[in-house]
């Protein structure tokens, strides 16, 4: 993301434009993509799959990947988390990052790629990347034993951007929110309550910690929520030790 953009880093709404039809999408898919609202519904499994890595989506070598903590058996639910990469990254890079906190912690992990240099909504809507994300959640939802208490979204840079914009919107959904280093939020048309971890460093030169970390975690305090904000001495970036603290802090008891 570029210098520029961290002007947008404080709070605000941003009209929603959908480009469904355009692209050929269902009008019922494109009306929840007008919101930004996952029509994606938790559900029994309906297959047994194993522990380590499974490939859900592959365009031009950008894989959406599925990830079972060596811990993962069918017959227990487990926390489940959909990771966004940042600006250029994929969904490899994603689990390549997160991999060690989620085995430590058991987490399932859905690592999404963009087909583009970043998230659909960090361009100004909710487009094709948000309607694969849909039907890439009921994929993981009928193929993963996933505890209903823990269930959260969340990303790093743009991807926390994009994340933490999606789980406030859909808040009914996900349990828990995860923002490393995010930028800002897309939307205020925000449902239910999930619990939401910030973290950011305060030499951060990408997205500055006063405009942008530190301004969501204060409008979210506006509104009720109490998120657990995490603040480091560091740049832009989310450590082993951050990102394990954030696994900590969701996979704790309900």
């Amino acid at each position: 993301m570029s210098v520029s953009r961290t002007r947008r880093c404080l709070l605000k709404s941003t009209t929603i434009a959908s480009m469904a039809c355009g692209l050929g999408i269902p009008m019922v898919q494109a009306a929840a993509a007008e919101a930004g609202r996952f029509t994606a519904v938790l559900s029994r499994p309906n297959q047994a799959l194993e522990p380590g890595e499974h490939v859900l989506e592959e365009i031009g070598g950008r894989r959406t990947l599925l990830y079972l903590p060596p811990s993962y058996n069918p017959e227990i639910e487990h926390p489940f988390l959909v990771m966004f990469h940042g600006a250029r990254g994929d969904g490899d890079s994603t689990l390549q990052s997160a991999r060690a906190s989620a085995d430590e912690h058991g987490v399932i992990l859905l690592c999404p790629s963009t087909q583009a240099g970043t998230w659909d909504g960090i361009r100004g809507s909710f487009a094709r990347d948000f309607n694969v994300i849909n039907t890439l959640l009921q994929r993981a939802f009928d193929s993963c034993a996933i505890d209903s208490r823990h269930i959260a979204i969340g990303g790093f840079s743009d991807g926390a951007s994009y994340g933490v914009s999606l789980g406030l919107i859909n808040g009914d959904l996900f349990t828990h929110v995860i923002a490393h280093s995010p930028g800002f939020i897309i939307s205020d048309n925000w449902h239910g309550k999930p619990g939401v971890y910030v973290s950011h460093g305060r030499q951060d030169t990408v997205l500055p910690f006063d405009r942008c970390g530190a301004a969501i975690v204060k409008r979210l305090q506006s509104k009720g929520y109490t998120p657990r904000f995490d603040v480091f001495e560091g740049g832009h970036t989310a450590s082993p030790e951050i990102r394990s603290a954030a696994l900590a802090w969701f996979t704790r008891p309900a």
